[in-house]
């Protein structure tokens, strides 16, 4: 019973009938208003029905056959077509224990209802809920001379609340403020319910200010409206308001005020409203002691919660639930389930709120046991039958990974048109990384006639990797007008970014409306971490910090950004405004951060910011270790690496990983040798980027037969190890060895990428095959849609050059659909020092200095080519030219 309902039944207004609803509701029905004492003067004939009215129904509550039985006996004497009080009673009595038909049918008899009559009957509608009836008896009442009273308004006005009809109410407003009735606490607390259940809560308002008023009523109606319409400070300040001086709180004033308490997090605020409940002595009200444990639950404050608890005289199901509700919050799933199991022994009556708290509780892989006991009870208790469990067993299951589980509940539902339980249920599929099983359940839903709502959206967005798929999506969004809200349109811009379209994911993001923190944090992120850092300090810089307080997430990736810049004065900035925030020692932004020092070369601010952090986790330690290893300081990352095994860190793939990179990088093989004796001892060898690492490692230090062995033990290789082995071949000269491991890649179904072209070019390149490299070169394009870039078209320049075909390299060169970079132009260069072709030399040369004005090598280059054909003076004006250049670069650096 929410509290306005309650206020209504404590006073006597909202039920009607010149205060007979409340005997009603309070069990006894005989009261001062309906029947005085004796008023029939009964003769002694009449004593058993006397005597039944005023003892029998007190105490037991009659059947339909014995109210009809007294009804025809008052016939039979005469005496109901000569007494309206006792028509009236019988009128009640049909009303609270019998049908509305025939108490309708008893008031249409009546030959001339006076006002208690029409009260009572409209009451009776409006119990039963019967609001059109109320308001067509209503305007017969009107129309019939009858002259409506306080009581009959404020019935009227409850119908009217309850239809949503607020024209009509506005109309019996009227009429009541006609009869000088402005000033009632029934009238006005009708009217205010009125506006405040169809959100029109400054009308509320205005009714409320219009004359002031001591009664509790009209208080606790504008309370309980404001909260009702979201505005919970309203609602505090006119308590605040209301006991200066106005009106004391009553038991149903409380849970209004403490649920506002609740929803701004007021905890100071609430604990002084529990001292008036104190105070006004209603603490033991079970409304008054569920709303005190609710407040401490949403403020956290757990002990106060369960206190107030243990304190209640009565506890109901929803004291029950909150409590229960309250540690499902905190995650604290052990208590939720000893509070349930405690519930269930003092046999209160559970509901299906109570059992989605519960099944709440269980959403861990850990309690996967208690799950389906509470499944199999709910089979036993019914319950197992409302679709709100269902849809809670099928979400339990989902997140604890047992989706087959899911997927049987989802089945039993038949059919199912609840659009939560659809969205749930393909949510599960999408957290266990089932993109099959979520596509088609999407779309089956689709051609079930439902429309997918943000949840279900963002949900198959969130494990979409296919660009087109994820178009269509967007499309089925944009359809259903969806595209401008929040959290569909960042899950939209999260999916673009994952597919590398940043350009539709900036749109989708400008598209957004009201963007929210996660918006802002995944478009910052996208850009990020796909190759876009400049874009993302630019957005992390006009990101309204007013509104949005950037957080963890935000700041490693624009950390992440300046690393990428090497701008390591944007980064110290980013330090100053985390240090403010007081979140530079969180472990996600500590580790970006060192990075961010790492990489721009400032190793001992890493160092310090390393040292500072309370806890650091693998991430950290690999960047500081990757930051010495640039540097060329491998004894600092042994040490570090030996200083993270004493700390008792895990050394995980990602650890060694990069610690054989650093060691293939320095090529240093005593290193990566010692590494891999690890993997083996800590039986990391199976997983495949270390395997890949490890290929990588003995390809680069010149162990090309080791490197092949290794590969060998990989159970199932990735493109990544089958691409590392490729080019291990290619750049050791084994042209062969790489294009029959290509081939075998493809008979694996292992689709290759553009770093695998480039190892299968240049193996082309350094054996002399033409043919073949012109043939892997336009199967990129034809085959796989990969098109080649200025890496690839320089490994054909090269082939081409190697058989000294150099017309048809500068042909190559010129027919490309892509311009050519300083790579390609450098790569002819050399073909033409081996081959001593000195005006192809000189055209490439100055391409290559037209690209890159620095570019030492360019100059030497040429100035060998004119050396091995004689022409000095040209070798002494190359030399003069890049004495120049160099000076000039070194007094630009200087002025910087």
């Amino acid at each position: 019973m929410n509290s306005s309902t309650r206020n209504s039944v404590n006073e006597g207004g909202g039920g009607g009938g010149g205060g007979v609803p409340r005997g009603l509701q309070e069990g006894g029905f005989i009261t001062s208003i309906a029947i005085p004492n004796n008023p029939l003067n009964i003769k002694s004939q009449d004593s058993n029905f006397f005597h039944f009215f005023n003892n029998h129904i007190k105490t037991h509550k009659p059947s339909t056959r014995e109210i009809k039985s007294v009804h025809a006996n008052c016939i039979k004497t005469g005496i109901i077509d000569s007494d309206i009080y006792l028509a009236n009673t019988l009128i009640g009595v049909y009303c609270e224990f019998a049908t509305l038909a025939d108490a309708g049918h008893l008031f249409d008899e009546i030959p001339e209802p006076n006002e208690v009559s029409w009260n009572l009957i409209i009451s009776g509608y409006n119990r039963s809920a019967q609001y059109e009836e109320s308001w067509r008896v209503f305007c017969r009442m009107h129309s019939s001379g009858i002259d409506p009273n306080q009581f009959t308004y404020g019935s009227v006005l409850s119908a009217c609340s309850a239809a949503q009809a607020s024209k009509n109410g506005e109309q019996v407003y009227c009429l009541a403020l006609r009869k000088g009735l402005l000033s009632d606490p029934y009238v006005r607390s009708g009217m205010i319910d009125l506006y405040a259940k169809g959100f029109l809560f400054e009308d509320a308002l205005k009714v409320f200010r219009d004359c002031v008023c001591g009664n509790v009523v009209c208080w606790n109606a504008i309370i309980s409206g404001a909260v009702r319409n979201g505005e919970n400070l309203v609602a505090l300040d006119i308590f605040s308001r209301m006991i200066s001086g106005y009106s004391l709180p009553n038991g149903f004033t409380f849970p209004s005020v403490l649920t506002a308490c609740g929803a701004l997090g007021e905890l100071e605020i609430g604990r002084r409203v529990h001292g008036w409940v104190i105070k006004c002595g209603v603490g033991e009200d079970v409304y008054v002691g569920t709303s005190l444990i609710d407040l401490y639950v949403k403020c956290g404050d757990m002990n106060e919660a369960v206190k107030g608890f243990s304190r209640m005289l009565f506890r109901n199901v929803v004291s029950w639930t909150a409590i229960i509700s309250g540690f499902v919050q905190k995650d604290d799933s052990a208590s939720a389930l000893c509070f349930f199991k405690e519930m269930m022994k003092v046999n209160v009556g559970i509901n299906s709120y109570t059992v989605t708290s519960v099944l709440a509780a269980c959403a861990k892989p850990a309690l996967s046991r208690e799950a389906i006991q509470i499944h199999s009870w709910t089979m036993k208790t019914g319950l197992y039958s409302d679709s709100t469990v269902k849809t809670s067993l099928i979400n339990t299951y989902a997140k604890i990974g047992e989706i087959g589980l899911s997927e049987m509940v989802f089945g039993e539902m038949e059919c199912t048109k609840n659009l939560e339980t659809w969205a749930v249920m393909i949510s599960g599929f999408a957290q266990n990384q089932n993109l099959g099983r979520t596509i088609e359940l999407f779309k089956k839903m689709c051609r079930d006639g439902l429309r997918p709502d943000k949840f279900c959206s963002s949900s198959v967005l969130s494990i979409i990797d296919d660009v087109t798929l994820g178009r269509q999506i967007h499309c089925n969004v944009f359809k259903a007008g969806m595209n401008f809200d929040a959290s569909v349109g960042s899950a939209l811009s999260t999916m673009y970014s994952k597919c590398n379209s940043l350009v539709e994911a900036y749109n989708v993001f400008e598209e957004i409306l009201d963007k929210d923190e996660v918006s802002w944090t995944s478009m910052i992120v996208g850009f990020a971490e796909h190759g876009c850092p400049k874009q993302a300090l630019k957005l992390f810089i006009n990101m309204p910090v007013k509104d949005i307080r950037p957080d963890q997430v935000i700041l490693s990736a624009v950390l992440t950004a300046c690393s990428a810049l090497s701008s390591q004065r944007k980064g110290k900035e980013v330090h100053g405004y985390a240090l403010r925030a007081g979140i530079d020692e969180d472990v996600l932004v500590g580790g970006a951060l060192i990075t961010m020092y790492s990489k721009c070369g400032s190793l001992f601010s890493a160092k310090r910011v390393f040292k500072m952090m309370p806890q650091n986790d693998q991430a950290s330690w690999c960047s500081l270790m990757s930051g010495y290893a640039q540097k060329g300081s491998i004894e600092e990352s042994i040490l570090l690496f030996h200083d993270m095994r004493i700390a008792g860190l895990e050394i995980d793939c990602i650890t060694i990983s990069s610690l054989l990179v650093m060691a293939a990088t320095l090529t240093k093989l005593f290193i990566g040798t010692q590494l891999h004796g690890l993997v083996m001892k800590t039986g990391l060898y199976s997983d495949v980027s270390v395997g890949s690492s490890l290929v990588t490692m003995y390809s680069r230090c010149g162990n090309i037969e080791k490197s092949h062995k290794v590969f060998d033990q990989i159970k199932n290789p990735d493109l990544v190890a089958w691409t590392s082995m490729i080019v291990g071949y290619a750049q050791h000269g084994k042209g062969i060895e790489a294009l029959k491991l290509y081939e075998l890649m493809r008979k694996h179904e292992v689709e290759p990428d553009a770093v695998t072209f480039v190892g299968v070019l240049s193996a082309c390149g350094h054996n002399g095959l033409l043919e073949e490299g012109n043939y892997h070169l336009n199967s990129m394009k034809k085959d796989f849609g990969i098109e080649p870039g200025a890496r690839h078209y320089a490994c054909l320049v090269d082939l081409l050059g190697r058989l000294g075909r150099l017309e048809e390299a500068v042909i190559l060169i010129n027919s490309m659909p892509i311009k050519p970079d300083a790579l390609v132009w450098g790569t002819l260069l050399a073909a033409c020092k081996k081959h001593g072709d000195v005006e192809l030399g000189r055209l490439a040369a100055n391409k290559v200095l037209e690209l890159e004005p620095s570019e030492s090598g360019a100059y030497i280059s040429l100035s060998n080519i004119f050396a091995h054909a004689g022409e000095w003076e040209e070798v002494l004006n190359i030399r003069r030219l890049n004495e120049e250049c160099w000076l000039e670069e070194r007094n630009c650096s200087q002025r910087a």
